[in-house]
């Protein structure tokens, strides 16, 4: 693989700008080549003359005429010695702007012909140092301040679990505290100080961070005993000064925080404790993480830097790396080592204080789980995918051959058993769709387990999402075929109800696989699902995040399946399925929890926008919440329409479908997806683009103003095309807005993941468990 590939697909993607532009110096090298490439048939007497020239520099290199020096600091002095003749460029660090310095470098070859294609590249070389090294310098001192608080939390929990599991020692240790306060009444109370070797150090390290371990009355003696010795515990009072931060993100403390505050005093309690443990213990992985990819951003520039200048020697037979080169090995970026340091203290303070001591448990929490790719799923893949086909043909098939299109139950087929497997033929849709977009995603380099909040190594791809999809289709393929066989084959024919209960018990399986606690089939990833639809239903208690909204917005394309669900309910709750018949649709409580069925997806939508405009004081989000509060408006006029006819609600739906027809199209376009900027640097577009195809995007925008339209189909009566059943139209209107939802999805997540390079936000931000009342008594 080349350089440029690995580097692209090993760099942290919402950093991608700060990383050294590769690409761009090897095209301006290309252009040195070409140059080159043309004077390559110039004169023999020209080329005569260059290898005299180089047989004189060798002379006096051995004649010690010369002598070799670099300059890699400061300007050169006025009295420096002679430059060699075989030096290319001389590097040195100039002060920049404010008291930031950065290195320019001096092209000494720039009169040669082609000189000025070297000192473009030279020139562009330093730009890229210097902002690579600008951006490295400022996320390490973002780190090291990150550090300092995790050391004052993790006081904090030190102290909390003195205080918890040793409360007679807590109790000793404040007596103790009251008779030296004099001694140590120029400290800060919250500043653990522990003493090793007689020598005191400061409570900002990690690694000097002493508790005391939790055991017997003879294991307190002996921590007495070493306490005596010189160790100290961390000081208790820190917890005057520490209150528990409430986080609203569940209906609990979401209430506590309507209610009272933010913030509450400690309680002292062991579920206290667990709950600050297990925020810290996040927020430790979190910053490891970070870590983790800071080093890795600072080894990959500095290869990079390496493989270019290594390319420049080669393009240009100079030898202007190795001095470059050194300037680079002794910049921040390869002296700094507070990364390092950072990396070895987390990992000692996580062992010790998470672990047990336990390293090897440690460190498997620490590093993310690398996903491993399995031939299996590729194989099972490959053959639901052909069972799937098959299936198809044999129904087809057996729909042919026997007629059933003419037959004189197919009103009766249609009206009753359709509306059941026609919710399997949601679901596989879209979730080839998400399928679909995994796959895009994953092509483009688009971040999609940060930016949903997966755990590493958990996260579905595209095939494991077509498998699950494909299984679910030969399931329900299968249950299709076996219930049409067992209709029309004499032998089974008079089993009507074990005929009936098919699409029921297909319902029942794929329930309790959903739902199913054992670790198969991606537990994590169903529960991740169950959860986020939890957090939908009970909006707008739960503290709204992108998985949340991410999954109502694809809820508010599944209303039909929702409808079906509804169905399911009615015809084997109070419909007479031994003989497929049922009353449903003349019922005023199945045509009243029609429009509730249709409606909570939306509504749940629009309470999430509430909160969030609420949370973030943002207008936009109040927007947002009128346009679902429209399509809700639209939904209910829509289906009193279709259940009372008549001109009037005609026209209300049209109008209400058509406003918000309008409204949702815009939305999609200009705010989700972030087009139809004017001035952007692709005009209509937007200034950064992941499909390089520009057409791509103006396909997109119209095909979901035309499936958007579909809105008006139900007022337009064109669900009575006589070459289709009702159902059947219903169905096929309903896969159309899947399909535009898949569409949506990509564009939607390219523009979240635009928006994340744009900030170099990369990593998630964790809650801390502690907060100090008052910074400036503990700092």
């Amino acid at each position: 693989m080349k350089f440029g590939r690995e580097l692209a697909s090993q760099m942290v993607q919402e950093w991608q700008e700060a990383y050294m532009d590769y690409n761009y110096l090897k095209t301006l090298l290309k252009d040195v080549l070409r140059f080159r490439q043309q004077n390559a048939s110039s004169s023999e007497e020209i080329s005569r003359t260059r290898s005299l020239q180089r047989r004189v520099s060798m002379y006096r290199a051995f004649s010690g005429l010369t002598s070799r020096y670099s300059t890699l600091k400061g300007s050169p002095r006025k009295n420096s010695p002679r430059k060699n003749e075989d030096e290319v460029i001389l590097v040195s660090a100039v002060q920049g702007e404010g008291s930031e310095s950065c290195y320019q470098t001096m092209f000494l070859r720039s009169s040669e012909e082609g000189g000025e294609y070297e000192l473009v590249f030279f020139r562009r070389l330093d730009d890229e140092f210097n902002k690579v090294v600008k951006f490295y310098k400022n996320k390490v001192e973002e780190v090291k301040m990150e550090a300092k608080e995790l050391s004052k939390q993790m006081d904090a929990l030190i102290a909390l679990r003195i205080r918890v599991d040793k409360p007679s020692l807590a109790q000793n240790y404040a007596q103790e505290m009251k008779f030296s306060s004099s001694d140590a009444s120029g400290s800060s109370p919250a500043t653990v100080i522990a003493t090793v070797n007689g020598t005191k150090q400061g409570g900002l390290h990690m690694d000097v961070i002493q508790e005391i371990e939790m055991g017997t009355c003879e294991d307190e003696k002996k921590t007495e005993k070493k306490d005596s010795n010189g160790f100290r515990p961390p000081s208790l009072q820190v917890l005057d000064h520490v209150k528990i931060n409430v986080e609203p993100d569940t209906p609990v403390s979401t209430l506590k925080n309507v209610i009272m505050s933010s913030k509450s005093d400690l309680s002292f309690s062991k579920d206290e404790l667990r709950k600050a443990e297990e925020k810290l213990r996040q927020a430790f992985i979190e910053f490891y993480r970070k870590l983790r990819l800071l080093k890795s951003y600072c080894f990959l520039n500095m290869l990079a830097f390496s493989k270019i200048l290594k390319k420049y020697d080669k393009i240009t037979s100079r030898k202007a790396s190795k001095s470059y080169l050194e300037m680079v090995d002794k910049s921040y970026l390869g002296s700094s080592d507070e990364v390092n340091r950072l990396i070895e203290k987390l990992e000692a303070t996580f062992i010790k204080h998470f672990s047990n001591g336990n390293r090897r448990k440690g460190m498997n929490s620490l590093k993310t789980q690398v996903k491993k790719e399995r031939h299996m799923i590729t194989f099972f893949l490959g053959l639901f995918t052909g069972c799937s086909i098959a299936l198809v043909v044999a129904i087809i098939v057996s729909i042919h051959g026997r007629n059933l299109l003419n037959h004189e139950g197919r009103r009766q087929y249609m009206d009753n058993i359709f509306p059941l497997y026609s919710l399997f033929g949601f679901i596989v849709l879209h979730m080839l769709m998400y399928g679909g977009n995994t796959y895009l995603w994953r092509h483009f380099r688009v971040n999609y387990p940060f930016i949903f909040g997966f755990k590493q190594g958990t996260e579905l791809g595209y095939r494991e999402v077509f498998l699950l999809a494909s299984g679910l289709s030969v399931l329900t393929l299968a249950a299709v075929l076996s219930n049409l066989d067992m209709e029309m084959d004499p032998r089974t024919k008079s089993f009507k109800t074990l005929t009936e209960l098919v699409p029921l018990g297909l319902v029942t399986v794929l329930l309790f696989i959903t739902f199913c606690p054992f670790n198969i089939i991606y537990r994590s990833s169903r529960f991740f699902l169950i959860r986020c639809a939890w957090h939908c239903l009970c909006a707008p208690l739960y503290k709204v995040t992108l998985p949340d909204f991410f999954l109502a917005d694809q809820l508010t394309s599944q209303v039909q399946a929702f409808r079906s669900l509804q169905f399911y309910i009615c015809y084997y709750g109070w419909g007479n399925f031994k003989e497929r018949s049922n009353n449903c649709p003349d019922s005023d409580v199945y045509n009243s929890f029609l429009i509730v069925v249709a409606v909570i997806p939306f509504w749940s939508r629009f309470l999430q926008c509430l909160r969030r405009s609420v949370e973030e004081k943002d207008p936009m989000q109040g927007f947002n919440g009128l346009k679902y509060l429209s399509t809700i408006v639209a939904l209910v006029m829509r289906t009193v329409y279709d259940l009372k006819k008549g001109m009037f609600w005609k026209i209300m739906a049209a109008s209400s479908s058509g406003v918000t027809t309008i409204f949702s199209t815009y939305w999609d376009i200009v705010i989700d997806w972030g087009l139809l900027q004017r001035n952007a640097k692709n005009p209509w577009l937007r200034d950064k683009l992941l499909v390089s195809n520009k057409a791509v995007y103006f396909v997109a925008i119209v095909f979901n103003i035309l499936l958007r339209l579909v809105w008006m189909q139900l007022v337009l009566d064109f669900n009575e095309a006589p070459f289709l059943h009702r159902r059947a139209m219903i169905a096929v209107v309903a896969c159309l807005e899947i399909l535009r939802r898949g569409i949506w999805n990509f564009f939607r997540l390219e523009n979240e993941h635009l928006n994340n390079v744009g900030k170099y936000r990369a990593f998630k931000s964790v809650p801390l468990p502690f907060n100090y009342d008052d910074d400036d008594k503990i700092v």
